[in-house]
């Protein structure tokens, strides 16, 4: 007669003890895993909280400057009440804008940006820049020259002064003023060495003749050479040779373009077409179209130099991993562009050889233990 046992046969991977301690070890490893980081600090750091900070003030003494006018914020337009979004039309407005891109350049990180972008193309200290600038992103025109002087580096500024809806576009306002006030406060490198009317075919061809006079007053006023030719390609021509003036356009060591200055892009490709942020040579040359004219972005990109181009302003943040249009500005220092948060791979390759192996142990020991009883021909059920 068979010696039946009180208790079946029942293998650790069924025990209810076994499953719940699984079930807990890997709710702790998991738990470990997702919280255990490394943050990585971007090697640029400090540099870029200097720009940012250098931007803050400057837009802080552009501000204050315009409330000493008596101006009063846009709440409505300008949510994070920088004082420098402009109006939807005006005198020099040459064209539309997206108020969105142009309250993106205005969040101090945004220098911070450029210095990421400069340091792509490997910008040092003492290394001289050619700058083109419109007034159709203050914003960016700040943050590009705020971040050449966190880095020391010498830029050489052109300036179309015409500006798209919410820009530098109030007449008594415009690019060359705020410049002009950086400057005396030691906020930005350098002022701009000359400037055109800027819009249609870098003429100001859609403004009124009082909106052409403005600006031509304007740029008269801070004593700047006056790019005004009979075509677009003198226009372009004449900026080339004012950099030449300083240095031969390969020994610089980048081309910074902020905005769609035709002068800047000419008519030669689709600048939709253009990539935003670092372009090189292949990217102007395969988007050419016969017949149009060659910009100075283009001209210096087939001499081989580094660009930056700062437009589309959508796509260029989700390239760099920043907020489009925050509301309220992010604080300086923090951000994927400053440090790059990670889980911990081997603290996670950890917890999971941990889990593997326990489910791997409970199992072999299982099936040994379910062989070992098979091999005693006992009656008992496998439960």
């Amino acid at each position: 007669m068979h010696n039946y046992q009180k208790q079946p046969f029942i293998p650790a991977i069924q025990k209810t003890s076994t499953l719940i301690g699984l079930s807990i070890l890997s709710l702790v490893c998991f738990l470990v895993s997702i919280n255990v980081k490394t943050k990585n600090v971007s090697p640029s750091y400090e540099q870029k909280v200097k720009a940012a900070e250098l931007m803050q003030e400057a837009m802080d003494v552009l501000k204050n400057t315009r409330m000493e006018h008596g101006i009063f914020m846009d709440i409505e337009n300008d949510p994070n009440e920088t004082g420098l979004v402009g109006s939807p039309f005006s005198l020099i407005t040459t064209d539309e804008g997206d108020l969105d891109a142009k309250l993106t350049t205005l969040d101090p990180n945004f220098s911070a940006a450029m210095v990421d972008l400069m340091h792509e193309i490997d910008l040092n200290k003492g290394d001289t820049v050619a700058v083109l600038l419109t007034g159709s992103m203050p914003g960016a025109n700040i943050a590009v020259l705020t971040a050449c002087k966190a880095l020391e580096l010498i830029p050489i500024t052109i300036t179309s002064v015409g500006a798209s809806q919410w820009g530098a576009n109030h007449e008594d306002f415009t690019w060359l003023d705020m410049e002009a006030i950086l400057s005396q406060n030691a906020l930005i490198p350098a002022r701009s060495v000359a400037a055109s009317i800027g819009g249609r075919n870098d003429m100001g061809r859609l403004l009124s003749l009082a909106g052409r006079k403005i600006i031509q007053a304007n740029i008269e006023a801070h004593s700047l050479p006056l790019i005004r030719k009979t075509r677009l390609a003198e226009n372009i021509k004449e900026r080339m040779n004012l950099f030449k003036s300083y240095q031969e356009i390969e020994a610089f060591d980048a081309l910074i373009n902020v905005g769609g200055g035709v002068a800047s892009l000419g008519t030669s490709f689709n600048l939709k077409l253009l990539p935003p942020g670092v372009v090189k040579r292949s990217n102007v040359v395969d988007v050419t179209r016969p017949g149009g004219i060659e910009g100075v972005l283009a001209k210096f990109a087939k001499e081989n130099v580094p660009v930056l181009h700062i437009l589309n302003i959508k796509s260029l943040t989700e390239q760099l991993g920043i907020p489009f249009a925050p509301i309220p500005h992010p604080k300086i220092g923090t951000g994927s562009l400053y440090a790059e948060v990670r889980y911990n791979l081997p603290v996670a390759a950890i917890c999971l050889l941990l889990v593997g192996g326990s489910v791997f142990a409970v199992g072999y020991q299982s099936k040994r233990k379910i062989k070992e009883h098979l091999t005693q021909h006992e009656p008992d059920s496998l439960l």
